[in-house]
């Protein structure tokens, strides 16, 4: 900011960028008719030949492989790296990927645990005699039919888990796309960028990708509000960052003293729309076209 805290035009046009998109969230999510999350879509594979100990493991393992990607940077760059939004969508990938694997730890304990009840009544149903046989026919199908079908609303971490992983699926697309699309071609030059780098703004998009490909979440569009707390926050990081004396921009575009700052904002609050809106898209495209494909195989969504 300038000295003595006087705001200059470019300052005030700004902020008015970022309050403005900010309040509109709010008052959006205050307003739009909130659909309950299930517990068990957070950890049921939506595919019925897989087993949810598959979908642990591979979010374990991404957690663990992600964090340590991240360390590696934090070692080598300092807690300067954690300036970028990069370093901010990548850890807030890490907090999915950690809160999903404890979520399915959990959901696995419930499924073994419903797969014994199940094994059990039909044990029972089997070993009944013919005349209780005819009586009960749907005995079995009942019991089948219970698992991955609870209808038990999530709780806080779940709730977490499903906004994390929102604010993510539009997070990873603004900064791999302003990454490969913006400052590559145009900032970065004839500069080498390393594979650190490079792995950072493409595995966080596969990742997350991946898991939407297996998992049975929903991928509500109002939900984008969230998102944009999420880069609100992020500026007002920086803003008061500067405001303490950090001279340094870790973005060029994010430079408030030029006039071309105003147009710069408002490219990227608009480039955060279509962002989400693609991955918005590949979740429905997923819902629509999927059971057509796959009608013996993928459980569609619900």
């Amino acid at each position: 900011m300038s000295g003595g805290f006087q705001l200059t035009w470019e300052e005030i046009v700004c902020g008015l960028i970022i309050v403005l998109p900010f309040a509109v969230a709010a008052v959006l999510l205050g307003r739009v008719r909130k659909k309950p999350i299930r517990a068990a879509d957070l950890w049921t594979p939506c595919w019925r030949g897989i087993h949810p100990l598959f979908l642990c493991i591979y979010r374990g393992f991404v957690f663990v492989f992600m964090s340590v990607w991240v360390l590696r940077f934090a070692l080598a760059d300092g807690i300067s790296s954690f300036f970028f939004y990069t370093q901010w969508t990548f850890t807030l990938v890490i907090v999915y990927f950690a809160i999903a694997t404890c979520i399915s730890i959990n959901g696995c304990w419930t499924y073994s645990k419903e797969s014994s009840k199940i094994a059990e009544e039909s044990d029972r149903f089997l070993n009944s005699d013919l005349e209780s046989n005819n009586n009960n026919p749907s005995i079995l199908d009942n019991s089948e039919s219970k698992i991955g079908k609870d209808r038990k609303e999530a709780g806080f971490w779940g709730y977490s888990m499903q906004i994390i992983y929102q604010i993510s699926g539009g997070a990873v697309f603004l900064t791999d796309i302003v990454f490969w699309g913006l400052l590559v071609p145009f900032f970065y030059s004839g500069t080498s960028i390393d594979l650190m780098t490079d792995g950072m703004h493409s595995l966080n998009a596969l990742f997350l990708l991946i898991d939407t490909a297996l998992n049975c979440m929903n991928f509500p569009w109002y939900r984008m509000a969230y998102f944009v707390f999420w880069s609100s926050a992020y500026i007002v990081f920086q803003w008061v960052s500067h405001a303490c004396g950090l001279s340094w921009w870790p973005y060029p575009f994010l430079e408030l003293a030029t006039p071309w700052a105003p147009m710069w904002y408002l490219a990227m609050a608009l480039v955060h729309i279509p962002c989400y809106y693609i991955y918005w898209m590949i979740v429905k495209a997923k819902n629509n076209y999927f059971p057509r494909f796959f009608p013996h195989s993928y459980v569609k969504l619900i």
